[in-house]
């Protein structure tokens, strides 16, 4: 059952890594004929994934993350997002090296060590108290300081907003987490409460952009990309958790997004 709960994923990793390299082509070759501000040439594709987005949250998602919300105690929940925060510290650790950047690479290292173990699995977060503070980066901005441009905006399914370049993080996030390669019985209810501790955690945020925005597509765009462009430029934490999308001050609509 384990064997085949990770071709899955393999699968998918695959498969997912085939269509964005796929639709990343397209852009690239449609960005050759046509310059837009957002860079969204996919926007049709994209406007189809999101609508497919919404719904699976409409419905399914948004109705059990309440409930999550409403009945776990507080102290539960942080330890939870605390347990998930630490998985994704080996990503963290893997690009901070490969970006050169050895001080937050052993930093993050630390950090893991600690957490994992003092911190009873992550549960607890006795790394912020000895003063080893949590860095963050991706696969997205280690290929910004390769030189690689960003690529159109995408849709991805389940997963979200996205670029073409920060995309590979999906698939590196997952072959880095641990958890991956636990058996499935251990791996298939993690990874639902992930799914629902994550989406419990944006609940006020997305709440706010639902009542806020005219046109939802365009504004978790825009915010995304502007989002994306100031984490890229180092002045700017990445959107490590969804509900920073939504962090945004007026002024900022006037970025550009080139």
């Amino acid at each position: 059952m384990q064997h085949k709960v990770l071709t899955i994923k393999y699968m998918f990793i695959i498969f997912g890594s085939l269509f964005l390299l796929l639709i990343s082509g397209c852009a690239s070759q449609k960005t050759k004929n046509q310059t837009t501000n957002n860079n969204d040439q996919l926007e049709p594709i994209n406007r189809i994934s999101f609508g497919l987005n919404e719904t699976l949250d409409e419905y399914i998602l948004h109705p059990i993350a309440t409930g999550y919300a409403k009945y776990t105690p507080e102290i539960y929940k942080t330890a939870i997002t605390n347990f998930f925060d630490n998985l994704e510290t080996p990503n963290i650790i893997t690009n901070s090296f490969l970006q050169g950047d050895f001080q937050n690479g052993f930093s993050s290292t630390s950090r893991f060590l600690v957490n994992s173990t003092i911190g009873i699995a992550g549960l607890l977060d006795p790394a912020t108290c000895m003063g080893i503070k949590k860095h963050y980066t991706d696969v997205g901005q280690t290929l910004a300081k390769l030189g690689i441009s960003r690529g159109s905006y995408l849709q991805v399914p389940i997963s979200g907003a996205n670029t073409v370049r920060n995309s590979p993080n999906i698939a590196t996030s997952i072959l880095l987490d641990p958890t991956t390669y636990l058996n499935s019985t251990v791996l298939l209810p993690l990874t639902t409460l992930k799914i629902i501790n994550a989406r419990s955690n944006i609940l006020p945020a997305t709440n706010i952009r639902d009542e806020a925005a005219i046109d939802l597509y365009n504004f978790t765009r825009e915010v995304y990309l502007q989002k994306r462009i100031k984490f890229i430029e180092g002045v700017d934490e990445p959107m490590q958790r969804y509900e920073d999308i939504f962090d945004i001050a007026p002024d900022d609509s006037i970025l550009s997004l080139e």
